[in-house]
């Protein structure tokens, strides 16, 4: 009698034994969301009938002020700048702004961007989609904190802008204007260096508060 009550025993503490080391093994959930300067990025979305992942997000500097956070959304995981582009199927690049700035001014420091880091033949490719983004920004006047617009590329569709996730008119067809927009932050000239390694999904590094 005694020896089975001890088997019992045993076999009772084996039992819970396995459970918990079952429980303590079992991975953890991924989070559905990054958190970047509390904006939050799902990190998958729909596009095009299309799966996208977020490839990094980060935040846009101007010396010591944080202006916005910037995601960058693919079909696949891209760690430098020409995978970025050559991955295939959709692409998203959604900006939410975390101090209120002129539009128009925005939109300028865009095209320099632009400017900045393509080609003269593909910059003149995108010439259209350029001057048709600046009068959306200019129509808008002012992106206060905490909204956001996104730029969509869907191939044999073209490049679409969404303010506060309205569409904001006809695509824009020139494949050249979605590549030099995303060259604003992943081009030779970046407009901040280390929005750059995080929106290529690098860890991000010590940060010079005065570097822009």
């Amino acid at each position: 009698m005694i020896r089975r009550t001890i088997l019992a025993s045993a076999a009772m503490l084996a039992f819970a034994t396995g459970s918990a080391l079952a429980q303590t093994s079992s991975p953890t959930p991924a989070p559905a969301v990054t958190e970047v300067a509390g904006v939050k990025y799902d990190n998958t979305l729909q596009l095009a009938n299309t799966r996208l992942v977020l490839n990094g997000a980060g935040i846009r500097y101007k010396a010591i002020f944080k202006v916005y956070t910037a995601g960058l959304y693919l079909s696949a995981k891209a760690a430098t700048p020409d995978a970025v582009l050559a991955t295939p199927g959709p692409k998203r690049m959604h900006i939410v702004m975390l101090r209120d700035i002129d539009a128009n001014e925005l939109g300028k420091l865009f095209t320099r961007g632009m400017q900045d880091n393509a080609p003269k033949e593909e910059f003149s490719k995108s010439i259209v989609g350029t001057l048709r983004m600046s009068d959306l920004f200019s129509a808008k006047k002012k992106l206060l904190t905490g909204e956001n617009f996104s730029v969509d590329w869907v191939p044999g569709v073209g490049t679409t802008v969404l303010i506060n996730g309205k569409s904001t008119g006809e695509p824009i067809k020139e494949p050249e204007f979605f590549t030099a927009l995303v060259k604003i932050w992943l081009g030779q000239s970046p407009a901040d260096h280390q929005l750059k390694d995080a929106l290529l999904g690098k860890a991000p590094s010590t940060r010079d508060p005065f570097a822009n």
